[in-house]
C-alpha cells in the first residue's frame, strides 16, 4: 500500500512536472517572447494562473496593478512611450470587465495593445454551470473595445492566433487586440514545439494612385492651403516627417489636434499650434480654400465642439475609414498618415507663400484673446511646469483643468504628451504614466485632478512595489472641477461635483512614497527637485483652476 500510495504521489508529481515544462501557458510566453515582448500588465487570475507560472519561469517582466481598469491603462500608457505593444493579461470575467474602460481609451486613440485573457474551461463555455467568474459571452463584451476577438480551441492555435493578432494591433488604425484563452488549454500538456520564431507583419495601408493625384491636383490650385494634423500622425512610422516636408512643400500653417500634439515642433515656423478650443484657430481652419485633415476625426473637440464648418475644399485622410468624410464632405484618401503626406508630397508644386506669417498670426492672436481674460494664475502654472520639467520628458494627462489647459498651451519640446481624450474617461494619467516610467526607465511626469486621482489611488501600491519612477502630480479641487465649472454656466449651481478625499500626501506617505504638498509659488520647484530624485513621488497642489473661454 505504501509504495502504491508512492507511485501514486509520483504519477501526479509526474502529471504537475508535464505541466509546468510544457503547456498552452508556456506556449504562449513563449510565443510573447519570440515576437520580442519584454513587459506584461495585468493582475493574476484563478483561470489564468497557468500564465503567469509561464512568466515566472521566462525572461518576461510582469508588472502588476491593482485594478485591471488601471492594468490596461498601463499596457496602453507603456505602448504609447516606447512605440511597442503592450501585452495585457486578464483574469476572466470580473477582471476581463474591469478593463474595458480603459480598453475603450485605446481603442480610441489608436494604441495597440494585445490583451490575453483567460476563460473559463472549455466545457463551460456559453452555458451556465455556475462556474466561477463565468460570463454568457465573454468575448463579445470585448468586441465593442477591441479591433478584433478570437478565442484559442487548443493549444496548437496560441502561436498563429497571437502573432496574427499581434500584427493586426499594429497595421493602421492601431488599436487593442483581444484573444481569449481557456483554463484547460492553459493547464493542459501539450506536445506544440517550442515557439521561437514568428515574424508577423503589421500592415501599411497605403493610399490609391488616383485619390493621390486627386489631391495633389487640388492643393497645386490652392491659394490658402492649411493642414489640421492629428493623432494618426504621430502614430504613423514616420508620420511627422512626412507631415513637415508636405507642409514646407506647400508653406502651409500646421494646427495639431489634442492627439497630434508634437507632430510638428512648436518651433517650427509654420507651427500654429494646438489651439483646438479657440474661434480665431477655427477660423483659419475654416477659411482655408484647401484644408488638409490628417489622421483626425476632426471630431467633438477638434472641430471645437463641432462649429468648425470648412468653407473651400476638404482632403481628409485616415487609416480608420469610419472616419473619412463623417463630418464634412471631402476628398477621401484612405490611408496611413505617412504614406499619404509623401505620396502627395512627391505630385505638389513647390509653393511660396505666406504660411509661416498665417501661423505667427493666429499664435498672436490667441495671446491677445487670453489676455482679456483672468486667467494669469493658469498661464502662469503651465509656464512653471513646463520650465520644471526637462525637454524630453514624456507627460501624461488626466481629464481635469489642467488637462484641458495642457491641450492647448502644453509645448512637448523633445518629448511626447499623452492625454486621454480618445473616449475621455477618468484616471488615464498615473497608471499609464507609472507603465512608462517602468518601460522606459525614465521619469514621467502624471498631472490629475483629486476626482481622477482617485480611480487610480491603488497604484500608489504599484508604483512602490515597483520603483516606478514616475511623479504624480495632483490638483485638488475639491471635487470634480471642470463639471462643477460646466453646471454651473449651464445652470447656474453645480450638483453632485463636491467630493470628500483623503489627506493625499499622508496617504503616499504611508505607501513609502515621498509627498508634500506645495503652494502655486512653489509648485514648480517642487515639480523639478522630483526629477532629480529616485522612485515614485507625489505633489499635491490645493488651487481652484479656471477654464479658458474660445472666444
Amino acid at each position: 500500500m505504501a509504495c502504491g500510495l508512492r507511485s501514486g504521489v509520483a504519477a501526479r508529481d509526474a502529471t504537475r512536472l508535464a505541466v509546468v515544462s510544457r503547456n498552452g501557458g508556456t506556449v504562449v510566453v513563449e510565443t510573447l517572447t519570440a515576437l520580442g515582448v519584454s513587459h506584461v500588465f495585468g493582475i493574476p487570475g484563478q483561470n489564468a494562473l497557468a500564465l503567469f507560472d509561464a512568466i515566472r519561469r521566462s525572461d518576461l517582466r510582469f508588472v502588476s496593478s491593482r485594478v485591471e481598469n488601471n492594468s490596461a491603462f498601463g499596457a496602453d500608457g507603456y505602448a504609447r512611450a516606447t512605440g511597442e505593444v503592450g501585452v495585457l493579461f486578464l483574469s476572466t470575467g470580473p477582471g476581463a470587465l474591469t478593463a474595458l474602460g480603459a480598453l475603450q481609451e485605446a481603442h480610441a486613440t489608436g494604441v495597440p495593445v494585445l490583451v490575453i485573457a483567460s476563460q473559463v474551461p472549455r466545457a463551460g463555455i456559453g452555458l451556465r454551470r455556475g462556474m466561477l467568474h463565468q460570463l454568457d459571452d465573454q468575448q463579445r463584451s470585448a468586441t465593442n473595445v477591441t479591433k478584433s476577438t478570437a478565442a484559442a480551441r487548443n493549444a496548437g492555435e496560441i502561436p498563429g492566433l497571437i502573432a496574427d493578432a499581434w500584427a493586426l494591433a499594429q497595421s493602421a488604425p492601431a488599436g487593442p487586440v483581444w484573444v481569449e484563452i481557456p483554463q484547460d488549454v492553459l493547464l493542459e500538456p501539450t506536445d506544440v514545439p517550442p515557439v521561437t520564431s514568428l515574424d508577423p507583419v503589421p500592415r501599411r495601408r497605403t493610399p490609391r494612385p488616383e485619390t493621390v493625384s486627386a489631391a495633389a491636383d487640388l492643393l497645386n490650385s490652392a491659394e490658402r492651403p492649411v493642414i489640421l494634423a492629428g493623432g494618426g500622425v504621430r502614430r504613423s512610422d514616420g508620420g511627422p516627417q512626412a507631415l513637415v516636408a508636405l507642409a514646407e512643400r506647400l508653406d502651409a500653417p500646421v494646427v495639431c489636434t489634442v492627439g497630434g500634439k508634437g507632430a510638428i515642433g512648436f518651433g517650427h515656423p509654420l507651427s500654429a499650434g494646438s489651439w483646438i478650443e479657440d474661434r480665431h484657430t477655427t477660423e483659419l481652419l475654416e477659411n482655408a480654400d484647401v484644408l488638409v485633415a490628417v489622421g483626425t476625426a476632426m471630431g467633438e473637440v477638434t472641430s471645437n465642439y463641432f462649429t468648425l464648418t470648412p468653407k473651400g475644399r476638404l482632403i481628409h485622410i485616415d487609416a480608420e475609414r469610419r472616419v473619412l468624410e463623417a463630418n464634412h464632405p471631402a476628398l477621401a484618401v484612405h490611408a496611413d498618415a505617412a504614406a499619404a503626406c509623401a505620396a502627395i508630397t512627391a505630385q505638389v508644386q513647390l509653393r511660396s507663400g505666406d504660411g509661416a506669417a498665417a501661423a505667427r498670426d493666429l499664435r498672436a492672436a490667441v495671446q491677445d484673446r487670453l489676455a482679456g481674460q483672468d486667467v494669469a494664475a493658469e498661464l502662469r502654472l503651465m509656464a512653471d511646469l513646463r520650465e520644471a520639467v526637462p525637454t524630453a520628458a514624456q507627460t501624461f494627462w488626466d481629464m481635469t483643468i489642467a488637462g484641458y489647459w495642457a491641450w492647448s498651451v502644453w509645448d512637448p519640446r523633445d518629448g511626447e504628451f499623452h492625454s486621454a481624450q480618445g473616449a475621455g474617461g477618468l484616471g488615464f494619467a498615473f497608471p499609464a504614466a507609472l507603465a512608462a516610467a517602468v518601460g522606459t526607465g525614465q521619469r514621467t511626469l502624471a498631472v490629475t485632478g483629486d476626482g481622477g486621482a482617485m480611480y487610480s489611488i491603488a497604484e500608489l501600491a504599484a508604483a512602490r512595489q515597483h520603483d516606478a519612477e514616475v511623479t504624480w502630480l495632483i490638483v485638488d479641487d475639491g471635487g470634480y472641477g471642470i463639471l462643477r465649472e460646466y453646471m454651473t454656466d449651464a445652470f447656474g449651481a453645480a450638483t453632485a461635483t463636491e467630493l470628500a478625499r483623503p489627506d493625499f500626501v499622508g496617504l503616499a506617505t504611508s505607501f513609502g512614497i515621498p509627498a508634500r504638498c506645495v503652494s502655486p509659488d512653489d509648485v514648480g520647484a517642487a515639480v523639478a527637485e522630483s526629477f532629480t530624485g529616485r522612485g515614485p513621488q507625489v505633489i499635491v497642489l490645493p488651487a481652484r483652476l479656471r477654464m479658458f473661454a474660445a472666444t
